[in-house]
């Protein structure tokens, strides 16, 4: 089995005994990775992985300490697999839920041949929303493969693989965007392979919308709208220019 890893701030301790609930229902092992809490980091650790410069350029407005700890986390969590021998890992966000077939669709992964960087494990069909993909292929009873057309911004679960997480921390240090929609973007990092999995091998528990990120920095203004759709706009160029 892939270990597996949840992403947990030292202060939300009913959220990690929840997930630690979830792990004993289904008779797994999954261990708690402490989240960075970005004001407990100093002003020079902050530079190397965040750019306010790159941040203006990449994006509509500017990330809380919320958003930047969340990929400090995630960051943190690349660089573990990277030194380590695992193949892989699993990584979660500790506002989810497992389906009763989560390890089945985890020992799946674990069986692929290598050449995948990550894979969801939740997607917009997972919210109940239409999947935007190009094909399909059967993982498993149960589960099936899906190569995006367009790729969903969560990032509440996936695996990564070893050279997934090499790839990230060589194209996303320092950062500008927000992890969920960074990770859109793969032709910025080596052309990352992400692929994702249907049905969802988790579901958002009632906690993700009380989120621990905090508030997000909010500023109506017809600048900000207009800097947003160019954003989207370049991502839809770009990322139907790298498919072609």
């Amino acid at each position: 089995m892939l270990p597996i890893r949840f992403i947990n701030l030292d202060r939300d301790g009913q959220r990690r005994q929840r997930m630690e609930a979830e792990f004993a229902r289904l008779h797994l092992v999954g261990e708690r990775f402490p989240a960075v809490l970005w004001s407990t980091l100093k002003e020079p650790e902050q530079a190397k992985l965040y750019s306010a410069s790159l941040n203006a350029r990449q994006f509509h407005k500017p990330l809380v300490a919320g958003e930047k700890g969340c990929y400090a986390s995630h960051l943190a969590l690349w660089r573990w697999l990277s030194e380590s021998q695992h193949a892989a890992l699993v990584v979660l966000e500790d506002d989810v839920r497992l389906r009763a077939d989560f390890a089945q669709a985890c020992k799946a992964i674990e069986a692929l041949e290598p050449g995948w960087d990550m894979i969801k494990l939740i997607g917009r069909d997972g919210l109940g929303k239409p999947e935007k993909f190009s094909n399909r292929e059967a993982l498993c009873a149960g589960f099936d493969l899906i190569h995006y057309q367009r790729i969903p911004s969560l990032t509440a679960g996936y695996a990564i693989s070893h050279q997934g997480a090499r790839k990230l921390l060589a194209t996303r240090l320092p950062f500008g965007r927000p992890i969920d929609v960074d990770l859109r973007h793969w032709w910025e990092s080596q052309s990352l392979q992400v692929l994702g999995l249907s049905p969802a091998a988790i579901e958002l528990d009632d906690t993700s919308m009380d989120s621990s990120i905090g508030n997000k920095f909010v500023e109506k203004s017809l600048l900000t709208t207009g800097r947003k759709f160019w954003h989207k706009l370049k991502y839809t160029l770009g990322n139907a220019w790298h498919r072609r």
